[in-house]
């Protein structure tokens, strides 16, 4: 079993602490947290150990899972790393493209594997599909949330379309060559709304829209490609599946059959590819575990979180901010 500590014990540490704890991949000596009171809290809540000093906690393990805020990943990271720890972190990898860049030249520099905690890439939605999407021309995403203070510290963008940007970039084997974004304040200092459109080299569009000031929760993503419509809600795990294929001489009864100007005649059909109930967090925690044991390249990559942050990036650099 892997040794792993964590750093951050807030609302996503605490899950994180729980899951490693029940995990059969994982041995968890302890956790970290600058707030010296949550820290002690939290020991004695739920009797895990309690690290005052993250060095002594850094020292005992293999493996060190950073949940602390956007602003300190860079930090933490760049010391796990440099004392030879494998390093899974939360999304956003780091607040800028420098610091990431940075951590893949130490991630090579002293041989260590690192995770980017892109947790929708093991949503059973996602993954339920994900091999059915084949050279996407088309992407619209919304994801949009109620208002929840923890996440103000950084813009919409790197709190919740980095998820779509991500799982965008893993279906589009593309570069990104243009970018048209717009980001409206409206409660905190930075962008609470944004709107990105991204265009790429082999001519996918993606339009992508997120929110976190909504009356309503929505996580969803359509991908359009040439003869198939995938539809990913990633709230509500469900996938909706509609394809295209030469219709039949002889159409049944209740075939769908769709005929152009040119009288090329299509049939419609739907599949319903199986969703397996899981737990992303665990699974993405779980696999890290499995890309070290068995030396292979994490699920997503520190390259990946970086590629993810790059873009992220770009749509906040590309717009003016609005305030209402």
């Amino acid at each position: 079993m892997l040794k792993v500590g964590v750093l951050g014990a807030g609302h996503l540490g605490k899950i994180h602490l729980r899951l490693l704890n029940e995990s059969k991949e994982y041995e968890l000596v302890g956790f970290y947290d600058a707030d010296i009171m949550n820290g002690t809290a939290v020991a004695e809540e739920f009797g895990y150990t309690y690290f005052k000093n993250m060095n002594d906690l850094m020292d005992a393990v293999d493996v060190i899972d950073i949940v602390t805020p956007t602003l300190s990943h860079y930090d933490c990271a760049k010391k796990a790393i440099e004392k030879g720890k494998h390093i899974f972190i939360e999304k956003p990898i780091t607040t800028t493209y420098a610091e990431a860049e940075h951590l893949l030249a130490l991630e090579k520099e002293h041989h260590i594997k690192g995770q980017v905690g892109h947790v929708e890439r093991f949503n059973p939605a996602f993954t339920a599909v994900k091999d059915a999407i084949h050279e996407p021309m088309f992407i619209e995403t919304h994801r949009l949330a109620e208002f929840n203070p923890r996440g103000t510290d950084v813009p919409v963008v790197l709190d919740l379309m980095i998820h779509d940007i991500d799982a965008i970039l893993s279906v589009v084997n593309s570069d990104v060559k243009q970018i048209n974004a717009s980001g409206v304040s409206v409660i905190s200092k930075s962008p609470d709304i944004a709107n990105a459109r991204l265009e790429f080299q082999n001519g996918c569009v993606a339009n992508l829209t997120a929110s976190r000031i909504s009356l309503k929760n929505m996580r969803k993503s359509r991908f359009f490609q040439k003869d198939a419509y995938i539809s990913v809600d990633f709230l509500e795990k469900k996938v909706e599946v509609v394809k295209m294929k030469d219709a039949p001489e002889a159409p049944g009864k209740f075939d769908m059959v769709l005929q152009n100007a040119e009288g090329l005649k299509k049939q419609i059909y739907f599949e319903n590819p199986k969703i397996e109930a899981n737990n992303a967090i665990l699974d993405e925690l779980e696999s890290f575990a499995d890309a070290i044991n068995n030396n292979t390249t994490p699920v997503v990559s520190l390259e990946q979180g970086t590629q993810a942050l790059k873009v992220a990036l770009q749509i906040i650099e590309s717009f003016d901010t609005k305030e209402i």
